[in-house]
């Protein structure tokens, strides 16, 4: 569990419990818990951020051996996400959780947007890492653009290389990149809350001008999970 993650959902009032991966047949501890009981027990779901998604999850090989992503990673946290979306729990998805959210339900990631997608702008620079920013714009009508009134674009942190190829059925664009239109943010149009965005809130400086204010976001999010509690 990152901290910074962890601090974030802290920050809204709520507690930050890490779900580990469980299993019935290990060999050295077993357990006749499943992921289906966290989804019971807790009230939402936050993916951070973390390694690349195995390009085998959306149908394709790794261009490269450096993008061959984390499977085994990939299958927990699918399952997780299943586990919470049925259970009628909240999920909310950053960076590599929106990306792996887009491929559960059917869409596909470039697997280096910098290289496959010509005239792209540089959306992570390692030497900053979350100092380096670009504009984003709000798709109006949607519920992103519903939570921040009056506001159009904005600037955020960047820190990623893959990003929505093909954009999952089901879901729409909350917002884009204006620079190059990269998808940064998504949203399930269906029953439930399953939304992402693909920059990292948790690193958000409250006092400077120049970074979006990611505070209404954490609300929603976290309104949704008392709503679903408040009805247990």
């Amino acid at each position: 569990l990152e901290q910074s993650v962890a601090h974030w959902v802290l920050s809204g009032g709520a507690m930050a419990l890490m779900v580990p991966a469980v299993t019935k047949d290990g060999l050295v501890l077993r357990s006749d818990l499943d992921l289906a009981d966290y989804a019971a027990a807790l009230d939402g779901l936050v993916l951070q951020g973390g390694n690349d998604v195995a390009p085998e999850c959306y149908g394709e090989q790794p261009l490269r051996p450096e993008w061959a992503g984390d499977a085994v990673r990939d299958r927990y946290e699918i399952e997780l996400i299943d586990a919470f979306v049925q259970a009628g729990k909240p999920v909310f998805g950053i960076c590599r959780g929106l990306q792996l959210i887009n491929v559960m339900f059917g869409g596909s990631l470039w697997q280096d947007t910098a290289s496959q997608v010509p005239g792209t702008r540089a959306h992570r620079e390692l030497g900053k890492y979350e100092h380096h920013y670009h504009a984003i714009t709000l798709e109006p009508g949607t519920r992103l653009a519903q939570l921040y009134p009056g506001v159009v674009r904005a600037t955020t942190n960047s820190i990623h290389h893959q990003s929505v190829k093909a954009l999952a059925p089901g879901f729409v664009v909350e917002a884009r990149c204006p620079d190059d239109g990269t998808v940064e943010a998504i949203r399930r149009t269906g029953p439930g809350y399953v939304a992402a965005v693909q920059w990292h809130p948790e690193f958000h400086e409250p006092d400077s001008p120049d970074d979006f204010d990611d505070s209404a976001m954490l609300r929603d999010f976290l309104d949704a999970c008392r709503s679903v509690k408040a009805r247990r």
